[in-house]
């Protein structure tokens, strides 16, 4: 059965950074593409930025477009979500979930069969 496990969460001040990783196991990572969400307290889950399962293509949503970069290593079975230039209203719940069914799962949460447990990031002063 198909796991991911997400790291790399934290505290960090406006502007800062962080890396997080997505670690998945129970199959080849090259047969799933990745999204990652978030989620942040009283409003529903977005979708952030997706991955193909070659790493050729990488989708973004606006908002972080430019500030986030999504990476894969499959020999690693480790998807990646570098976050430059950190804001408050970044502050959530960031969840990986890998998608079978497509090239690319996009930034809608339904095509999605397999999710972690998600790690808190909070951006703050």
């Amino acid at each position: 059965q198909l796991q991911l496990v997400e790291s790399g969460g934290g505290l960090v001040q406006p502007g800062g950074s962080l890396r997080l990783s997505c670690a998945v196991s129970g199959s080849t990572l090259n047969a799933w593409s990745i999204g990652w969400f978030r989620q942040a307290p009283g409003r529903e889950r977005e979708g952030v930025s997706s991955i193909s399962r070659s790493g050729a293509s990488r989708i973004y949503k606006d908002t972080v477009e430019g500030r986030f970069t999504i990476s894969r290593d499959n020999p690693k079975n480790t998807v990646y979500l570098q976050m430059n230039s950190l804001k408050p209203e970044d502050t959530a719940v960031y969840y990986c979930a890998a998608s079978g069914g497509t090239v690319i799962g996009g930034l809608e949460d339904h095509v999605y069969d397999h999710w972690g447990q998600g790690t808190q990031v909070t951006v703050s002063s």
